[in-house]
């Protein structure tokens, strides 16, 4: 190997645990006889034979028909999915739906909209003060000068103005641009 040449470095992975689903009765070498089975095919195997153990009187006339359809039904769910996901997850996922709160949830706690409340309010109607009543307020108003106010017409811009400019423009020309 040469000073200028640097080594390539590599590295490898393995997802076995990826490509093969999860199985139960397979161990080492050994595995169940026409096994190994999923977690559905065996809640299949457990539920369907308990069903068909129970209703042996209903079933028994038909001959081996129930059991062919059972095997068939352990045979049909060997690699399930609903939507990409398991049975099993998919069965956890419909459950933790239904157990959410109708208006979700709101930093972990459930959402609820506030407790209604009246909204009492009220108001008082008074008489104003007429010039007549306080004569102190007649004699201080006369003393004091009157402005006219005097209202001209507002140039606008060619552009587009909004109604705070022409406020503005409108304050200054009645004010004599102060």
């Amino acid at each position: 190997m040469s000073a200028g040449a640097v080594p390539v470095r590599s590295g490898r992975f393995y997802t076995a645990a990826r490509r093969h689903p999860w199985v139960l009765g397979k161990v080492a070498d050994w595995k169940i006889p026409l096994g190994p089975y999923t977690p559905a095919q065996i809640a299949v195997a457990v539920g369907g034979g308990f069903a068909l153990f129970k209703s042996i009187a209903v079933w028994s006339w038909m001959g081996p028909v129930p059991v062919v359809i059972w095997i068939l039904a352990i045979w049909a769910v060997r690699r399930p999915k609903v939507r990409g996901r398991t049975p099993l997850q998919a069965a956890l996922g419909w459950l933790l739906l239904a157990w959410q709160p109708s208006g979700g949830r709101l930093g972990g706690r459930a959402a609820r909209d506030r407790a209604p409340r009246a909204f009492l309010g009220g108001f008082t109607i008074e008489d104003a003060p007429s010039p007549a009543r306080s004569p102190s307020r007649t004699a201080q108003r006369s003393d004091r000068p009157r402005r006219a106010v005097v209202t001209a017409p507002v140039s606008r811009p060619a552009g587009p103005v909004s109604q705070v400019q022409q406020l503005l423009a409108l304050a200054e020309q009645a004010g004599g641009g102060r």
